[in-house]
């Protein structure tokens, strides 16, 4: 790699501290979004539990976010109360109607308590069985080799733009059902929606989300609409699953909620699988050492469909810990509580620190290296207790497979230039990264 190409530029412990001191979601200066690591450093050893300007909270510590996931009694994931004044407002909200981002953000999987979220996670992880899954992997492999085939063709290309972002949008695609020439607006469709959850929204993304939600639901209601009239199998086709329900009373979703939650589905799948590959390819370069030791425990390439060596299930855990793909989680205190010595009022919000916990030294050693061998890797990138990610098995799937036949096709690859960051708080990728094989 170029010795001028930076990558994750160095913080000095004076400048954390600065940060730290006046930690604010809502103000973060640019050197935080290139690396926020040792700003969380200050805050677990000063202040774990972050009081912040406008009166929430912000967790850091591995135990203390382990202790609000399994309290599900006492933290809501609802988000009403907090993104009816966020959202809801004029010329998008306000006068009785909603807007969009507070019609979508407030009926999603992710964003509820049960029952809906019981109703919904049951109905998307019935399509997501083991076998199902381990179905997808042929299809899978062969949209990789594709990709790898096309980057070889041209030398080289960028890592998120000709592959990593490829990957999940074609996979919930094909879960959905969504007709390929219909996929080229969900990259795009994706990335404003979930980039209007930023603590601090500007004009600009806030107008680009609601659009977003708007086209997005729109096009989904005529997929729905031809899906009722011929569905597909609800064993592999996940509308065709929210459509139909469980069959028993009350199981079927609302319109809102079958819309909003196939929206869900797209977002949930592509930001965060998009930045595990992207972040470990780049991270890669950074590391060389643990690059040749990955190299050696994948052997060469094979052209058959199945693994890709011995040492990706510890090295895609290491990954999503080392920079986790969702970098911030929210919840709402029910009632006034203690979370690791810190007093939490009635109806606090609380934002849950997932990159801080994840390079937390009282849980892992040594957190601030990236070792793939690492082993008892008990990372939240993928939270924890009755919201744990539905996909997790499917990202993890997507990740085993694009880093190792990557890495087996092209073990000499190096960036050309400096890897253009996301500029965002809660969701940690790049934007653009070119390389050359």
């Amino acid at each position: 790699m170029n010795s001028d190409i930076s990558i994750t530029p160095a913080m000095t412990q004076q400048r954390a501290q600065e940060i730290a001191a006046g930690f604010d979601l809502r103000a973060l200066p640019p050197d935080f979004y290139a690396n926020p690591y040792p700003v969380y450093r200050v805050l677990r050893e000063t202040a774990p539990g972050r009081a912040m300007p406008d009166g929430s909270f912000f967790l850091s510590r591995h135990a203390d976010l382990v202790a609000v996931y399994r309290d599900a009694h006492s933290f809501s994931s609802d988000k009403k109360v907090e993104f009816t004044p966020k959202y809801n407002r004029p010329p998008f909200g306000g006068g009785g109607a909603d807007a969009p981002l507070l019609e979508h953000h407030t009926t999603s999987l992710v964003f509820n308590d049960p029952p809906l979220h019981t109703r919904v996670r049951k109905l998307i992880m019935g399509a997501l069985t083991r076998r199902a899954i381990a179905g997808m992997e042929p299809e899978l492999v062969r949209l990789v080799d594709r990709l790898l085939d096309q980057l070889a063709a041209n030398g080289g290309g960028d890592l998120i733009e000709d592959f990593a972002s490829a990957i999940p949008v074609e996979i919930i695609g094909n879960l959905l059902d969504i007709p390929h020439a219909d996929r080229g607006p969900l990259r795009g469709w994706s990335l404003a929606i979930l980039g209007a959850l930023e603590p601090r929204l500007t004009p600009q993304q806030e107008a680009l989300g609601n659009r977003s939600v708007q086209e997005f639901s729109g096009y989904l209601r005529d997929l729905v609409a031809q899906r009722r009239r011929r569905p597909g199998d609800p064993e592999h086709d996940v509308l065709t699953r929210l459509i139909q329900g469980e069959g028993g009373a009350g199981e079927q979703l609302t319109e809102s909620e079958l819309l909003q939650n196939c929206v869900f589905i797209l977002n949930a799948g592509h930001e965060t699988t998009t930045n595990l590959i992207g972040n470990a390819l780049v991270a890669l370069q950074e590391w060389p050492q643990e690059r040749a030791d990955l190299l050696d425990k994948l052997g060469p390439r094979r052209n058959d469909v199945g693994g890709v060596g011995a040492g990706l299930d510890n090295a895609v855990e290491e990954f999503l810990r080392f920079e986790s793909s969702n970098q911030l989680g929210n919840r709402r205190a029910l009632r006034a509580c203690n979370v690791g010595g810190v007093a939490l009022p009635e109806g606090a919000l609380v934002t849950l620190g997932i990159g801080a916990a994840n390079r937390d030294p009282a849980q892992f050693n040594d957190p601030d290296r990236l070792d793939l061998a690492r082993a008892e890797n008990r990372h939240l990138a993928f939270g924890f207790g009755i919201h744990q990610c539905a996909g997790l098995s499917l990202a993890r799937l997507e990740g085993r497979v694009a880093i190792g036949r990557f890495l087996q096709r092209f073990p000499g690859y190096r960036l050309r230039a400096s890897p253009v960051r996301g500029g965002r708080a809660r969701f940690r990728g790049f934007l653009q990264a070119p390389f050359s094989v």
